[in-house]
């Protein structure tokens, strides 16, 4: 029966043709070996420990394998596995550097002849059981309280500490003196009906992370249920968040919207209560309150400054204002020894074809997607902005400008993790199988992260994981046996083959960590 219309046919090889579509995956295990990961990964995760079958080590990695090659769903690893020429190069990388001893302990771990090199759909099932703490389902029903954040058990602990060793690897090659953080939710739509309902009226996970700026990588990332606000126990997060930082970071800022407007999240940055990093400079999105309205329908025209926009080079005036706002909460009050914060006003002429029905003068209605201040027969779009940086350290619109820089680079990390991994598709109904799977999906983030960092030069440092993927992963090659080595044979003059080389060098050349 003729296949379609054109002149061609598929048809499977006969035997095992050590063809991989994966060519440049295996500089990944490159990087894992030499970052530690591998050896953190055996250090933290103890689920396997005593078991047969596959290591904790197999585990992990093939499902952060999955994430950088482009599968989002477990049973993905089907794929993976078909790929024949990219077993072979995992199946020896697993024993390199063994001694006879290990790799004769690896073989006893199975009861009989191991015939797959990826663990089965399955068996990564009944792992990921492992991270669900049924105890915490159990609390959530007695304790009755609606945004309930189960306590991560073990494993969970365990994934947090081989990022933290993550990013201790990277400090070591590229050292930054200053941690800039952006706190930032996210909402995983699902259809699971154990999920909750978020805010926005449909069923979600909505997990907060926590940024590095200099650096590019998330530094913890805290797994929730949908109906958690955004800035449910964000000072917390933020606690949690700090003790993860390596050695060298000496000066922490932080970044957030709305969401991370809490006065003990503000007093604790500005009172220097952490005792490493002391006062911690921040730039957060103030609530446009009514008192918040009033202060600024007292500012005079002249004090209105506008906010500039860099355009090829030059400074062009846009069509934002800003202005320094007198404004103290009632929840401050005005206590000699209580906090001080800067209050910033923005504000945006609104056009006139957005005026909706129903909106009065003085207050916009209450399902206006924005707050809007009327002053002197304009309608303006209103937000605020708090921060302890002084006026000398930074004028205000520098401010404005600085906290920006966390919106589009936070919405990118969300969507890397939603769409270019496999953060936007979660496995089960349990909770705690979900998280596993979430803290997976960040070391890969995170692995790739590095990997652009420290391995593919200055060409990549901003390329989305679908420009690496086609550039150097998903290249066709022939895997070859030789001696004891293997050779991953690319078609003749192929443009990512010298890329492949350079990246395998300069990982080569990085130094590893003392210890």
């Amino acid at each position: 029966m003729t296949q379609g219309i054109l002149p061609f046919k598929y048809e499977t090889e006969k035997k095992e043709s050590g063809m991989t579509a994966l060519t440049g995956l295996p500089i990944y295990l490159d990087l894992a070996r030499v970052i530690g990961l591998s050896k953190s990964i055996e250090k933290h995760m103890k689920i396997r420990e005593n078991s047969q079958g596959w290591t904790d080590l197999q585990m992990v990695l093939a499902i952060v394998l999955l994430n950088i090659a482009g599968g989002n769903k477990v049973s993905d690893l089907k794929t993976l596995e078909a790929d024949a020429g990219f077993c072979k190069v995992l199946g020896k990388a697993e024993c390199h550097g063994l001694k006879r001893k290990v790799r004769r302990a690896l073989e006893r771990r199975w009861r009989k002849e191991k015939k797959r090199t990826i663990p089965s759909s399955s068996a990564v099932f009944r792992y990921l059981s492992a991270f669900h703490d049924a105890g915490q389902e159990e609390e959530r029903e007695r304790s009755n309280i609606k945004a309930f954040i189960p306590a991560p058990n073990a494993h969970l602990k365990g994934l947090m500490q081989i990022n933290r060793d993550m990013l201790s690897s990277l400090q070591f090659q590229r050292p930054e003196t200053v941690a800039t953080l952006d706190m930032d939710a996210t909402l995983i739509e699902t259809n699971k009906k154990e999920a909750s309902y978020c805010y926005k009226k449909f069923k979600a996970y909505q997990p907060i992370n926590v940024y590095w700026a200099e650096q590019e990588v998330i530094v913890h990332s805290e797994f929730r249920d949908g109906n958690v606000p955004a800035g449910y126990e964000q000072l917390r997060v933020l606690k949690d968040a700090l003790e993860h930082l390596p050695t060298g970071v000496e000066k922490v800022r932080l970044r957030s919207d709305t969401a991370g407007y809490q006065h003990n999240l503000l007093a604790y940055c500005e009172m220097a209560e952490h005792k490493r990093f002391g006062k911690i400079e921040f730039a957060i999105g103030a609530n446009v309150t009514r008192d918040f309205k009033k202060a600024v329908a007292q500012i005079e025209d002249a004090e209105w400054k506008p906010l500039y926009k860099a355009i090829g080079g030059r400074q062009i005036n846009s069509d934002t204002e800003w202005a320094e706002v007198c404004y103290v909460p009632n929840k401050i009050g005005h206590s000699k020894n209580g906090p001080e914060y800067r209050y910033i006003a923005k504000r945006q002429v609104l056009a006139e074809q957005l005026e909706l029905p129903g909106m009065s003068e003085t207050a916009e209605p209450d399902n206006f997607p924005f707050p809007t201040l009327s002053m002197k027969s304009k309608r303006y779009k209103l937000f605020g902005i708090v921060t302890n940086i002084s006026e000398k350290d930074m004028a205000g619109g520098d401010i404005i400008h600085w906290l920006h820089k966390r919106c589009g680079k936070s919405e990118a990390i969300h969507a890397a993790m939603k769409e270019d991994l496999a953060g936007g598709t979660l496995p089960s109904g349990d909770f705690g199988a979900n998280a596993g799977w979430w803290g997976m999906m960040i070391l890969a983030l995170n692995l790739n992260a590095i990997m652009k960092k420290l391995a593919l030069g200055e060409s990549m440092v901003n390329s989305r994981m679908k420009a690496i993927r086609f550039t150097i992963i998903n290249i066709p090659g022939r895997v070859i046996k030789r001696s004891r080595s293997l050779i991953l044979r690319l078609s003749m003059n192929h443009p990512s083959f010298d890329l492949l080389i350079e990246a395998r060098q300069r990982i080569v050349r990085i130094q590893q960590e003392p210890g």
